[in-house]
């Protein structure tokens, strides 16, 4: 039963992180690498952009 209260908040995080934040937490500096792969995924999921 805990595997499943762990996956569950593993997948509200990466639904934050990648829908809700709109990629605010992977820029890192002027890297915007992460951003990028976490921008593409956001449209992979059916998120609008911006």
């Amino acid at each position: 039963m805990m595997w499943l209260v762990g996956t569950a908040i593993l997948a509200l995080a990466a639904y934050y992180f990648i829908g809700v934040d709109q990629g605010a937490v992977s820029v890192f500096g002027k890297d915007m690498h992460i951003h990028e792969f976490v921008h593409d995924a956001r449209h992979f999921l059916g998120f609008p952009c911006h």
